[in-house]
């Protein structure tokens, strides 16, 4: 086990279940599948309480699925028709609702642990964007994908338009949100937004071999170039380089460099914490 995990351990939920399959992989689960995995309150600060979890307990990775028909069906519409709800207004919906979706999905770009959204259905609208903010994607040959929003009369404002674009360009970005569009696994995996699909029993399985394969990496190596690939997005080339060069003094003193540095020497598999 992780040598942290025993401070933060499993939980259920109403509407997230967190857990540790393996060690140094956490698992998020979304439960409410009646409710199609919407984003309420208790989606969002449970899956913040596994985020916490997740750092806590040092994890190299962290899985995100969910039960039943949907991933994450987006937004908990039921909010914005109730009069007495603090969404009711537009302010109320951008500081109660939106500003903390986005900075949670901001979290898990953030992590220094790699995230992996096992999409077992339908992630649309805010769903979407929450496996748009994970590391890799990937899908159950069922699953369903979109930025749908227009055609509620919204759009994607926590993060999805950015990401989007960044994953398949301007001119299909476009397209799937000023349409709306629904899209099927094998497309997103067309397009360049799966790691790869699985039948749909297999998924679960296929998550946790590819959360396997990220533990093979050094953890801080692992981090480390996480950061560096986000920051490159954000920051002009000599920035990026330099922030490689200061990252790689850093983990040249690290156990995990000299473990992979005399693994390579030894001819054998390195074996990091």
């Amino acid at each position: 086990m992780p040598p942290d995990q025993d401070h933060a351990p499993a939980f259920d939920g109403a509407a997230v279940s967190f857990d540790w399959p393996v060690p140094g992989v956490a698992r998020a689960r979304f439960i409410r599948p009646g409710e199609m995995n919407t984003l309420s309150f208790e989606f969002l600060a449970e899956l913040g309480r596994a985020i916490d979890a997740a750092e806590a307990g040092r994890a190299r990775a962290l899985i995100l699925t969910g039960e039943g028909s949907a991933f994450c069906a987006g937004a908990h519409i039921k909010y914005f028709t109730d009069p007495a709800s603090p969404l009711s207004t537009p302010i109320g919906i951008r500081d109660h609702y939106l500003v903390p979706i986005t900075r949670l999905f901001d979290r898990l770009e953030a992590a220094p642990f790699v995230t992996i959204a096992a999409i077992n259905g339908h992630a649309l609208g805010g769903g979407c964007e929450l496996a748009l903010s994970c590391d890799l994607r990937l899908f159950a040959a069922s699953a369903r994908i979109g930025l749908t929003e227009v055609r509620v009369g919204a759009f994607p404002a926590a993060g999805g338009v950015q990401k989007l674009h960044r994953l398949i360009g301007r001119g299909k970005a476009l397209e799937l949100i000023l349409l709306g569009r629904q899209i099927a696994a094998a497309e997103a995996d067309r397009l360049g937004l799966a790691y790869a699909v699985v039948e749909p029993d297999d998924l679960p399985a296929a998550a946790l071999a590819l959360a396997g394969e990220v533990l093979r990496g050094g953890r801080f190596a692992v981090a480390q170039a996480k950061a560096a690939i986000y920051l490159s997005e954000n920051v002009d080339t000599k920035s990026a380089r330099d922030f490689g060069l200061e990252s790689l003094t850093v983990l040249a003193a690290s156990a995990d460099w000299a473990e992979g540095m005399t693994a390579f020497v030894e001819k054998r598999k390195p074996r990091f914490d």
